[in-house]
């Protein structure tokens, strides 16, 4: 919508950031949000090579402590997942109450199953996938062990309720691959 912002939280290296700022009209600002210094820092040298129309600004914060006003669009790719499972559904509730009439929510995360042979089944496919991808059987594990305890993923169940009770009126899966799904929620 013109005249809105458009919010990346957990903005990393800038991808979404750009792609939001390419895509954006003259008059729209796009705000990319990292709690990393690091990450702000090459997303801000990322951005700043590029010159499209939508204005910018990247924030070293943490998203929790992010204002989200007259927003038309939160991205949240594979960031929530990093947040206390008890803070997610407040997190929800503010990017509703910034989003403007007919903003969207882009949500992408890591999905667990209920059925623990179909766990099992993803674990082992995107583990191929890394494989092929020249990623070692010790870089796996070290991965997997770096990230246990600390990206606590939810069920694709999960996250549509959460969506909804924060007052989305659509919550839905929108792409699936593997172990990892987005959902869009409208306003």
């Amino acid at each position: 919508q013109p005249g809105t912002r458009a919010y990346d939280l957990g903005c990393s290296l800038g991808a979404s950031t750009l792609q939001l700022r390419r895509h954006l009209p003259n008059g729209c600002h796009v705000v990319g949000v990292d709690n990393s210094d690091a990450m702000v820092s090459r997303c801000t040298a990322n951005l700043g090579r590029d010159h499209s129309a939508a204005t910018y600004e990247i924030l070293l914060e943490d998203l929790r402590e992010t204002n989200i006003e007259n927003a038309s669009i939160v991205i949240l790719n594979f960031t929530l997942q990093f947040v206390p499972d008890e803070e997610r559904e407040e997190i929800l509730a503010r990017i509703y109450a910034g989003l403007n009439k007919g903003g969207i929510l882009l949500l992408a995360e890591k999905i667990k199953f209920e059925d623990s042979a179909e766990q099992a089944l993803m674990t082992t496919l995107h583990h191929d996938f890394k494989k092929q991808h020249g990623y070692s059987d010790l870089e796996i594990s070290q991965k997997r062990a770096a990230l246990e305890n600390v990206l606590i993923p939810n069920t694709e169940e999960q996250h549509r309720q959460r969506l909804q009770d924060a007052g989305f009126s659509v919550a839905r899966q929108c792409v699936r691959c593997l172990n990892f799904s987005a959902f869009l929620g409208i306003k």
